[in-house]
């Protein structure tokens, strides 16, 4: 069962809006949902809140840290609850899927995410689970930071936010440690990522 849903993100307004913080997104929509306030942490360094559904702690947590020393705040908090990492779930912006497709995962390596990348070494294991919220690819490599510390278009910016309140439905079911459910619930009805032109549909006789 998830005890510490975790939201990526950078600290301040100037990112508030970026791609980059689709995680920050997830996990205010899930305060609102559980009508809790996120505050300062010192000691976790971010904000965090304090739920308590059928009897069961749950922490929310958004590092202040900046996205790549994310895992400076999750391991903190993690280990003075004694959580281990399976309980943990971090949402977070994701570039290989398009804008409005989000699915569940649970370990695997980090992508090349920075702030994926910091978790993995402050808990000393990558078994936590993903909530990957897709932020679409700019198509080069290079554009990659410049794009995802920009605002998204607003057709863009909608479909994140459908996938989030998607997603969200699932938390009932991720509290309960009903994983194989909530994967299901969540990993369907998102956006179909767009077939290779080479790929050629057959035509039916």
């Amino acid at each position: 069962m998830i005890k510490l849903f975790v939201g990526l993100g950078n600290p301040g307004p100037e990112y508030a809006a970026t791609r980059h913080n689709a995680g920050f997104w997830w996990i205010d929509a899930l305060a609102r949902e559980l009508k809790v306030q996120l505050q300062p942490e010192r000691s976790y360094w971010g904000l965090a809140a304090r739920a308590t559904v059928q009897g069961q702690a749950l922490w929310l947590l958004q590092p202040q840290t900046f996205m790549n020393l994310s895992g400076k705040s999750v391991g903190a908090l993690a280990r003075f609850f004694k959580i281990q990492p399976e309980q943990i779930l971090v949402a977070h912006d994701e570039l290989d899927f398009a804008p409005g497709q989000v699915k569940l995962k649970k370990g695997g390596s980090h992508g090349g995410h920075n702030g994926l990348r910091d978790i993995h070494a402050q808990l000393g294991s990558g078994d936590y689970w993903r909530l990957r919220l897709g932020i679409g690819h700019p198509g080069d490599k290079s554009e990659v930071t410049s794009w995802v510390l920009k605002k998204a278009p607003s057709d863009q910016q909608q479909a994140i936010e459908e996938s989030i309140a998607h997603s969200l439905k699932a938390w009932p079911l991720l509290v309960a440690g009903a994983m194989d459910k909530a994967t299901a619930q969540i990993n369907t009805n998102t956006p179909p990522r767009p077939k290779p032109p080479r790929q050629e549909r057959k035509e039916q006789s």
